[in-house]
């Protein structure tokens, strides 16, 4: 039993992403640690409503897929009034031993957690509001929130959580629907977009910016755009909305400013975020906030007030799990003095679309910008035997480096196993390498992994030529 008022080294507010991996990384610097959540299991929305769900469908996507593409002459499809449950009877599973697993993973590392509303009282006192109603303070000499977003649903979308839904109630439908309406372009919406997209439901995405995906390489997501639009999905950008209505019949009338007029059985409404900062007590701490709400915070992700920091959601994009973990790692760094690592900048992204999206490190326009040029390595997926035999040859893997060659600068991919795929580039990068460490040492074959041989002996190929037009490799 836990005795109010007791003090902890560190105390997290959310046990999301962010907020497990500060929380370990004080255990394991030998800190007294508290983890508070207002849920009845750790894990934040990443494995209730977000991550873990979304992927859980993505995998029956992806299978049914896969038996398409090995039966063709079957006639393979999806009956209607599919139950999204029966797409997802692995669910509880998945959740059950994830939710052990972060659990287990607190106890064995003496993380005491409590259940129940966490609220600044001031900058060393957090008032905790349980379940059961029982009210009590814990002490911290550092803070970390981490309390997440919510879906950010704006007045002209009028989300009934049952014909216009958001991220959160997006899989609580009883049926797969016929058509589906997808209003955003950022991760959420692309990610959806194409996983109903594959299991047979007319989509279309519709977003003010001419692509999804805009902080992405335009290469990739052309790339991917174009496998979207094979497997029946409808990409509309530069579309402003003009109303959404609920018809009579219970259909979605999406009007746009251009006239247009889309109608649809459901819809998902993907416009962003909001940080989850209600009650916090920021105000009364004096914790300065920006845009919607989010926590304004430095580089070491530290708030004006110097023992409180803040990661994941609450600070804004990117918003993914892998950023908040490392931003959750390098808070509770700072905090002790302790030196992170490598810079930020060469953490991964990944995007869980249909095809997945990864990038890593600088974009080619970007290297152009801040070195005067670049180098670009291609390696197109049909170029690459273990696509071929997997019937995955739609896919872009591009190496980056400066005008005159030298170490790998980005990484950017678009195919199958790409969320993967990019941690070889991320080593590569880590260490410094140029793109000669795909070429002098061994890749397994057949593997996806020799697209990066193949990109980089097309970059080397450029280089030579521009160095020495006869020695250039065939």
């Amino acid at each position: 039993m836990t005795t109010p008022e007791e003090s902890f080294d560190l105390v997290v507010l959310g046990s999301g992403p962010g907020g497990q991996k500060a929380a370990i990384q004080g255990a394991k610097a030998g800190l007294r640690v508290a983890v508070v959540d207002r849920e009845r299991n750790v894990g934040g929305a990443c494995v209730y409503t977000g991550t873990i769900p979304s992927k859980t469908l993505r995998e029956a996507a992806l299978t049914l897929l896969a038996v398409k593409r090995s039966a063709r002459f079957l006639e393979c499809k999806l009956g209607e009034q599919t139950e999204v449950a029966t797409l997802m009877t692995r669910l509880d599973e998945v959740l059950g031993a994830h939710t052990r697993f972060i659990r287990d993973y607190f106890d064995s590392n003496g993380i005491t957690v409590y259940r129940g509303r966490g609220r600044l009282i001031d900058r060393n006192t957090i008032g905790i509001e349980c379940v059961n109603g029982e009210r009590f303070r814990i002490r911290a000499g550092i803070v970390v929130l981490a309390t997440g977003s919510r879906p950010r649903n704006p007045p002209e979308v009028p989300v009934d959580h049952e014909a216009i839904l958001d991220s959160d109630s997006i899989l609580s439908m009883l049926y797969l629907p016929k058509s589906l309406t997808v209003l955003g372009g950022g991760v959420i919406a692309t990610e959806y977009a194409t996983i109903f997209s594959l299991l047979g439901v007319k989509v279309t995405m519709i977003d003010r910016g001419p692509r999804p995906l805009g902080f992405l390489d335009p290469e990739l997501v052309d790339c991917f755009l174009n496998h979207f639009s094979e497997y029946g999905g409808r990409w509309m950008g530069e579309r402003r909305l003009q109303s959404v209505e609920v018809g009579r019949l219970g259909e979605v009338v999406t009007t746009l400013e251009s006239g247009e007029r889309i109608v649809s059985e459901k819809m998902l409404c993907a416009l962003g975020r909001s940080a989850n900062v209600e009650g916090l007590g920021l105000t009364e701490v004096g914790i300065v906030q920006g845009k919607y709400g989010v926590i304004a915070v430095d580089g070491e992700y530290r708030t004006n007030i110097p023992n409180i920091y803040a990661v994941g959601d609450v600070i804004g994009p990117p918003a993914l799990g892998s950023t908040s973990m490392e931003q959750g790692r390098r808070a509770v760094c700072h905090a002790l003095g302790k030196h992170p690592g490598a810079p930020f900048e060469v953490v991964p992204i990944g995007i869980y679309s249909v095809p997945e999206l990864a990038s890593i490190g600088l974009t080619e326009a970007q290297v152009r910008e801040r070195f005067g040029g670049a180098l670009v390595g291609r390696a197109e997926f049909s170029e690459v035997a273990r696509a071929h035999i997997a019937g995955q040859q739609k896919g872009l893997l591009k190496l980056v480096t400066g005008p005159q060659g030298g170490p790998l600068l980005g990484v950017h991919i678009v195919g199958e196993g790409a969320t993967d795929l990019v941690h070889v580039g991320e080593l590569a990068m880590l260490n410094g390498n140029d793109v000669s460490v795909f070429l002098e040492n061994i890749l397994n074959f057949p593997t996806f992994g020799e697209a990066y041989r193949i990109a980089a002996l097309n970059l080397h190929n450029q280089l030579q030529v521009r160095r020495e037009p006869a020695r250039a490799v065939g």
